[in-house]
């Protein structure tokens, strides 16, 4: 297990020098991998921020949003073709970052929840994702499906419902990114759903129901991690978590970060090192003490 550390920490990571900076702090505060948002190539320079994370022995983990426009599960042909060509740009930027992983939910457009799912669109998106998964594949870089809650897509919000999707795409290099803000919200049992998605889980967030410091809400993280340790997870976990300070209003709005819920982002990621670290160990503990019992 790696731990990863999103930028949101500290920055909306818009420009390349907050994205150095919020490399540059994570590797302070301990962290080796770093999660950026999707970032475009003609306002950062993809190189040197690749030559910067070497640097500082840092690695950086791509992800991808789709905004309306770029929304593969449209009924407009146009936009699922705009979708799909944004997706292979993200997955070479991912490539040229050093990136062996591109996560997110890409499967919808973000914030598309005020109506009601459709079978065309599931389908559309679940071609558009397998043409694109092959781009990926040669490119090294597999995709992690984040599954998102109710508000935040309508398409899939389960570990069920995203297990369905990649079968349905016959792709070998999808996985599911799993959350547990979002699982939170949609599953029944997180600790279940994780062992249902198994070694199909590429990516796994941490984040707290009310999006404050980890421990402060209502997640019951000693089942979820324990349920990583028994399917075996060895791949990053990843903390997201969003500056009040270093955010753009226009990401606060998206993710409704409507209230200050910590204001230090080098506090808040030292904490939540400790945190996660000392979970996963006490979860390690008990696996080894069932076995030998």
């Amino acid at each position: 297990m790696e731990l990863a550390i999103h930028t949101f920490v500290w920055t909306d990571g818009q420009d390349g020098q907050s994205l150095e900076l919020a490399m540059e702090q994570a590797s302070a505060a301990g962290y080796r991998l770093i999660e950026f948002p999707g970032v475009d190539r003609r306002k950062v320079d993809i190189d040197r921020l690749a030559k910067h994370a070497d640097e500082l022995g840092i690695r950086i983990l791509a992800s991808a949003g789709l905004s309306p426009e770029y929304d593969v599960s449209s009924d407009d042909p146009s936009v699922v073709r705009r979708g799909e060509a944004f997706l292979l740009e993200a997955i070479g930027i991912a490539r040229d970052l050093g990136s062996a992983q591109m996560s997110g939910p890409m499967f919808s457009a973000h914030q598309k929840f005020g109506t009601m799912p459709t079978q065309q669109g599931w389908e559309t998106s679940v071609g558009v994702l397998s043409r694109v998964a092959d781009k990926a594949k040669q490119a090294g870089v597999a995709l992690c499906l984040e599954l998102v809650n109710r508000y935040e897509t309508n398409l899939m919000n389960t570990a069920q419902q995203g297990l369905a999707y990649i079968r349905e795409t016959g792709s070998d290099n999808i996985y599911l990114h799993l959350d547990t803000f979002h699982m939170n919200i949609e599953e029944d049992d997180p600790a279940q759903a994780i062992r249902l998605a198994g070694d199909r889980i590429g990516y796994f967030h941490v984040g707290e129901s009310n999006r404050g410091n980890l421990g402060s809400g209502t997640i019951n993280y000693e089942p979820i991690f324990d349920a990583l340790v028994d399917i075996g997870y060895s791949k990053a976990i990843g903390i997201e978590a969003f500056a009040n300070r270093g955010c753009g209003d226009w990401l606060k709005a998206i993710c409704a970060i409507w209230r200050e819920n910590w204001s230090d982002g080098d506090a808040f990621a030292r904490y939540s090192r400790t945190f996660v670290e000392m979970k996963w160990a006490e979860a390690q503990r008990r696996a080894d003490g069932y076995r030998a019992a």
